[in-house]
Parts: structure tokens; sequence; C-alpha cells
């Protein structure tokens, strides 16, 4: 191996190592604290009992966590779908923009904790979830993907423009792998939003009495002062989100990574 490859690999290898160490230091740090000053499980439970909770109560937790799992992918499939669908429509007919773009801002810009309560009173339970969770991850997705397909270098939409190219041949030979880093981008912020929204809209669903997620067993060990149980879903609603991210980081180094500044900057 020559000597820039062994020092990006060493490198490489502290730049996963150094932030494990401190995860774990925080870990025991926080173990010790609670073990020494003797603090009672329903004030703060050590790192240990939270495991031991995951392990116990794995056969109700993991089916929540399914179901959040299912209900956050399933709103980021439909946030591709219509954000990807609609940017195009954007940028090939910009009266479309002027006419909806602005509804995507309100949408976004509205709390979706306000929205949640509402959307439970029209639909059911795991439909208000899903359209919370596809509200927070579309907008990303959309203004990205939106201001990828427009950063198309200007010589080469005017060289296609010369030799007389259709709209769809400028659309998918140029504006389309223009608009990938942009999407990419869009897509690692829509994912973590997706799971938010998710949460968020479970917990309104569980005040009422409906939930069957993570956010609802929360909820649930909340009012019965089960604690553990409480760290315990929020460990693994964390694992989830974490995931998320490194597979769409994963998923944009694989695309990007021989060719695109962004990510062939991480190899250096």
């Amino acid at each position: 191996m020559s000597e820039p490859r062994r020092r990006a690999a060493t490198r490489s290898l502290m730049d996963i190592a150094l932030p494990i160490l401190v995860f774990l230091g925080a870990i025991g740090l926080w173990e010790a604290v609670v073990r020494l000053n003797d603090i009672q499980p329903y004030l703060l439970p050590a790192p240990s009992l939270i495991a031991q909770t995951i392990v116990k109560d794995w056969p109700l937790l993991s089916g929540s966590l399914w179901v959040t799992v299912k209900i956050t992918f399933s709103a980021l499939l439909l946030a591709i779908a219509g954000g990807v669908l609609l940017a195009v429509l954007f940028s090939q007919w910009k009266w479309v923009e002027r006419s909806f773009f602005p509804f995507a801002v309100i949408l976004q810009v509205t709390p979706i904790v306000a929205i949640a309560p509402l959307l439970l009173v029209y639909l059911d339970a795991q439909n208000a979830v899903l359209v919370c969770a596809f509200i927070v991850a579309f907008f990303p997705i959309l203004s990205n993907t939106v201001i990828g397909l427009a950063s198309a270098d200007r010589s080469l939409v005017e060289l296609f423009q010369l030799y007389r190219a259709s709209r769809w041949r400028q659309l998918t030979l140029l504006r389309l792998p223009s608009a990938l880093p942009y999407f990419l981008g869009g897509l690692k912020i829509g994912g973590g939003l997706a799971l938010i929204g998710a949460i968020v809209a479970e917990i309104a669903a569980g005040s009422a009495g409906q939930g069957t997620g993570l956010a609802f067993r929360i909820a649930e060990a909340g009012y019965r002062l089960n604690i553990p149980r409480m760290f315990a879903a929020l460990v693994l609603i964390s694992v989830t989100g974490i995931a998320i991210f490194l597979f769409f980081s994963g998923l944009s180094q694989l695309l990007l990574g021989r060719w695109h500044d962004s990510e062939r900057d991480h190899e250096t």
C-alpha cells in the first residue's frame, strides 16, 4: 500500500474510532454517576438498566419499532416521489412553480405539532402519522431538487439549446445528473425529518389513546412512571435515526464518491 493510501486509511480509522471512544466514555461516565450517587431508576436509569429493559421488553418494543420504521419509510418514499415529480414540473414550467411553491412553504413553516392533532380529527391514527411524516420530509427533498435542477452549468445548457435538444433530453442528460448531489443532500435531511414527524404525530396519537409506535410507548411508560422503558424506547428511536442517516450517507458516497467533489474530498 502506498504512503498516501496508508495515511488515508489511518485517517479514516481515526475518524471512526474517535467518536466511538468518546461515546463509550460518555456512557461509562453516566453509569458511574448513577452508581456512585445511588440515583434511583425512576429519576435516571443507568445505561446497563436501559439495556436490560430493551432485552426484557423487546417483544413489546420491537413491534412498536417496526410500526415507526414502516411509517417513516413509507412517508419518505411518498416524499421522494412527490418532491422529485413536483421539482421536475417546477423546472419545466415556471408558472407551475410560482403557483404551487408557496403552498409547500406554508406546509413547511407550520409546526407539525400543531397539525398532528387536527389530522387526528379527520384521519385514523396510522394515516395521520403517515401524513405528518410526509409533510416534514417533503419540503427538503423538493427544495433541494429544485435547486439542483436549476444548477446545471449554463454553458452546457446553451450547448444543448444550440443543438436543439428537446426539454426531455436536457432533463435526463443534463439537469437530473446535476441535481443528484442536491437530491441526496435533501434525502439525508428528509430521512431524519420523516422520523421526527412520525414521532411527533405518534405522541399526539398516544395522547388520544390511539398510538402503537415507539413514541406511544414513551407516553405510555411516562403515565406508568416506567422511566427505564421510556429511555429504552428513546434509545431505539435514536438508533433508528442514526441508521437512517448512515444509510443515506453511504448511498451518497456510493453514487457520488468517484466523480463529485462533495464526496471525493472525504477520500483525500
